[in-house]
């Protein structure tokens, strides 16, 4: 490899170090907040699960949000047509740029304690990197667009079923006679639901990729009947 090779997986380890270690301040606050304040896990032993499976979920379920963030926002091959031979090294100093953009602005804005998201800054990041090296009609907007829809509609239908839960806890635990008695034969049935949920979502849509490796079909009715199983 050459010298400017060697610059730049140097400058992608520091970057993405840097931005891990940002979104480790940031983001696993939200996961295991609720967690460590309520006293279920200890805050070392809650950084100790966050970096077992923080790793876990990004390396098995992470690539179709990478494909997502690395070619489905601008097309990469375009950058060949406009660079010829140097588009390689263009393509990476703009990633590395909005890896540093992304970076740095998780880090202010978890310094001052602002509410900031990962995902919003990782994608305007490369969105201005791809309007930057071709224009604003080189952007996919419709996948950007379908990506801020998904920004605006889940928090509404997180809200709206947080809302239904937290309603029926209240009605079949809280206002009994005996909560304690109550939670004992309700909690199950939640846990059964939340299970179920987290095990399909990560099933069908997270390790989709990993099952296309093997000729599984995620859609197929026999394959969803055999997680469950």
């Amino acid at each position: 490899m050459t010298g400017v090779e060697w610059v730049l997986i140097g400058l992608i380890l520091l970057f993405g170090f840097y931005t891990a270690w940002n979104i480790g301040a940031n983001d696993v606050a939200n996961a295991m907040g609720t967690s460590v304040g309520s006293g279920a896990l200890t805050l070392r032993n809650a950084v100790i699960l966050a970096a077992i499976f923080e790793f876990a979920g990004a390396y098995l379920v992470g690539a179709d949000v990478s494909d997502t963030v690395r070619k489905k926002m601008f097309d990469p091959e375009a950058l060949t047509v406009l660079y010829g031979d140097i588009a390689n090294y263009y393509l990476a100093c703009g990633m590395l740029a909005s890896l540093l953009a992304a970076g740095t602005w998780l880090f202010i804005a978890t310094w001052a304690s602002w509410p900031v998201s990962t995902t919003h800054s990782i994608v305007g990041a490369v969105v201005g990197f791809g309007v930057v090296a071709l224009g604003i009609e080189g952007i996919t907007w419709g996948t950007v667009g379908i990506i801020s829809v998904g920004w605006v509609v889940s928090p509404v239908i997180s809200g709206a079923v947080a809302y239904l839960i937290f309603n029926i806890i209240l009605r079949t635990v809280f206002y009994k006679k005996d909560p304690v008695r109550a939670a004992r034969s309700v909690i199950p049935y939640l846990m059964f639901l939340v299970i179920s949920v987290l095990v399909g979502v990560t099933t069908y849509k997270g390790l989709k990729s990993f099952w296309k490796k093997y000729d599984y079909d995620p859609k197929d009715p026999q394959f969803i009947m055999w997680v469950l199983v």
